[in-house]
């Protein structure tokens, strides 16, 4: 048994090690993994590994990655799930589940379950036929087998218990469920939709919590009204922010502020913190020339209105722009890879506060 347990002390040390940073993060990692959920903000690829039209996996997505490589990140570079990742010491984003990747040594440092187009409300992940917040629970379970396997069940809980977790969801359950489903907007105003992603959102954390994790930070959303897409779509033809979606979100994230101090209260030994990507990204988006960038009412990809996943932001589409790092958005929907590092810098202090 001993030598059992030095040699999987040595291959936790490997992989760590090969996951410190090249961008200027930590020398070496403060939690031992990370473990992702959530949509398209964060998602690295899984959406590669199922039928759906919600991917980005081919040019010009990528194109400022490593190697110039569309993994089926939505942007031109990193995620906020990268750069996170390299904050607290590793390279980057867990790989994707659903990836080869994910396997042997590679479960030591983690798991990204992420699915873009996927939120809190599985019914909006069924539209899109991507996967869902319930099953990438399941397949968090299932990792946690796997992980056990490979690492023995007393160190797998010990990974398990001092991961750091990330969620980010809701902004789809909003912008391509709840504003375009005539049903749902009719049957249940913003505020009661936001209780409904509530709800779950607290049975999420509250699953998490039992079956272990014990240092969660969950993105607020943002300021989807910003967003080129919203303003094509909702604007009335203003080239200015719309009011009405800011502060249907506004709201959800107070909501969502008092649900995290309720779960902190109930569950002493849980460090959870709201990471805060609202503000960042509004003033982005409405003052980019005090952070050097140029362009914020138009994405960098196509003619930056419209233009999002490979169906709509692809090598054919025309007016892509050369220079993605004074864009803030990369496409309709998505921020570009600087956005994203101006994004993660402005919650270094929060994410302090999860890892120490």
């Amino acid at each position: 048994m001993a030598v059992r347990h030095l040699l999987l002390l040595l291959a936790i040390f490997l992989v760590s090690l090969a996951g410190m940073t090249a961008h200027g993060g930590e020398t070496w990692p403060r939690v031992p993994a990370l473990m992702v959920f959530g949509d398209s903000l964060v998602d690295v690829g899984n959406n590669d590994y199922i039928t759906s039209v919600v991917k980005a996996n081919s040019p010009p997505y990528g194109r400022d990655f490593k190697d110039h490589v569309a993994t089926g990140r939505f942007s031109n570079g990193r995620l906020l799930s990268d750069i996170i990742g390299e904050k607290v010491g590793f390279s980057g984003s867990p790989p994707a589940y659903l990836s080869p990747q994910a396997s042997g040594q590679n479960l030591l440092i983690g798991a990204n379950f992420a699915s873009a187009g996927g939120g809190y409300y599985d019914p909006t992940a069924f539209m899109y036929h991507v996967i869902s917040l319930s099953k990438q629970l399941e397949y968090f379970k299932d990792y946690t087998t796997k992980l056990a396997a490979v690492a023995g069940s007393s160190q797998a809980q010990s990974i398990v218990s001092n991961s750091l977790y990330i969620i980010s969801a809701g902004s789809t359950d909003f912008g391509l469920n709840y504003y375009v489903n005539p049903f749902l907007f009719k049957m249940l105003t913003a505020d009661q939709f936001s209780d409904r992603l509530m709800g779950i959102f607290n049975k999420t954390v509250t699953q998490l919590y039992g079956m272990g994790a014990r240092r969660i930070g969950v993105f607020s959303l943002p300021p989807f009204g910003c967003l080129p897409l919203a303003i094509t779509v909702f604007g009335h033809g203003s080239s200015e922010c719309v009011p009405r979606l800011n502060n249907d979100f506004g709201r959800y994230n107070m909501m969502l502020s008092a649900a995290v101090e309720s779960l902190s209260n109930r569950h002493h030994d849980l460090k959870i913190v709201v990471l805060d990507i609202y503000k960042p990204l509004y003033n982005l988006a409405t003052s980019p020339e005090a952070q050097g960038f140029s362009e914020a009412r138009r994405a960098c990809c196509g003619t930056g209105t419209v233009e999002t996943t490979v169906l709509l932001c692809n090598t054919k589409s025309v007016g892509t722009c050369s220079n993605a790092t004074t864009y803030v958005f990369w496409d309709s929907l998505h921020p570009s890879e600087a956005a994203n590092e101006v994004i993660v810098d402005s919650l270094n202090k929060d994410i302090n506060r999860l890892v120490i």
